[in-house]
């Protein structure tokens, strides 16, 4: 499942043409987190996920790979 978050945040951020240091400050972990979140080497915990489906505006469902769509 690490995999598949990794996945979706990095296709995520790149369709948003944005740099993991953007993604990061926006909302507040630092850039190896995210790093580490898009290698599937670590998964958010609930609080990152929510600000992350916020900051994405896609379901944690699409994030975790249950369905294929926002």
């Amino acid at each position: 499942m690490n995999d598949m978050i990794g996945k979706r945040l990095k296709e995520l951020r790149n369709e948003a043409g944005l740099t993991q240091t953007k993604v990061a400050k926006a909302i507040g972990v630092s850039e190896p987190t995210i790093s580490l979140w898009e290698r599937g080497e670590r998964t958010p915990n609930i609080e990152m996920l929510s600000k992350l489906c916020d900051f994405y505006d896609v379901s944690a469902d699409y994030l975790l790979g249950r369905v294929d769509f926002y």
